[in-house]
């Protein structure tokens, strides 16, 4: 993708899971959506069964995942869930 990246916003509750977050993590969830916000499409559809359902993605490193979802038209990536098994 060329251009500018995509802004990241998150909803309200993965806010609060970043906020609690231990700062390794923190820095490996930021590392994650900054490539997203890079290449939006470049993390695999959430439901693949959902031909509708494209723009919702998600992205996972080691025991870290998050779910966002892109607007396309805003260039926006919102951040839907946060989920770190550790």
């Amino acid at each position: 993708m060329t251009g500018q990246p995509y802004a990241v916003c998150f909803s309200p509750s993965a806010a609060k899971v970043l906020d609690t977050l231990p700062e390794h993590v923190e820095d490996t969830a930021w590392d994650v959506l900054d490539a997203a916000a890079g290449d939006p499409w470049g993390f695999r559809q959430w439901n693949a069964d959902d031909p509708e359902g494209e723009a919702v993605r998600y992205a996972a490193v080691g025991q870290l995942s998050l779910t966002y979802w892109v607007n396309r038209p805003l260039r926006r990536l919102t951040v839907l869930n946060i989920v770190w098994l550790g």
